[in-house]
């Protein structure tokens, strides 16, 4: 089994910057892929980033290209999700999950991942 904890959420002003971090605990799949995906209120989750087990290959949604970078440091068996230039648009609840040999292109990748996190909330003021 496989814990994911988010943290870094909170209230940021339009233009401003936060850094979302994901810890994993438990016994992952080898090579296990680590994703961001998102749900705004009243709306359907939605994949933001993905990242391979290496770190070297990265997938971005059109709406976080040129925003946000994912990375993740596997000595800490952690994720982050750095987003820029922050929209209210981009306001909703983040969330990690974990997957293997993951297509991030997969307009239905949420449903291939094995685990999630709980999630944390991102508030965008205008």
């Amino acid at each position: 089994q496989v814990q994911l904890v988010e943290s870094g959420g909170g209230l940021v002003q339009a233009g401003g910057s936060l850094r979302l971090s994901c810890a994993a605990s438990g016994r992952p799949r080898q090579n296990y892929t680590l994703g961001w995906f998102r749900q705004a209120r009243e709306k359907k989750r939605e994949f933001v980033a993905g990242i391979d087990w290496s770190g070297t290959a990265t997938h971005y949604a059109h709406s976080a290209v040129g925003r946000a970078t994912i990375s993740r440091d596997n000595a800490k068996n952690t994720v982050y999700l750095q987003m820029n230039s922050l929209k209210p648009e981009d306001t909703a609840v983040y969330y990690c999950a974990s997957g293997w040999e993951t297509v991030w292109a997969d307009p239905n990748v949420e449903y291939a991942m094995d685990h999630w996190g709980k999630g944390t909330l991102v508030t965008v003021s205008s």
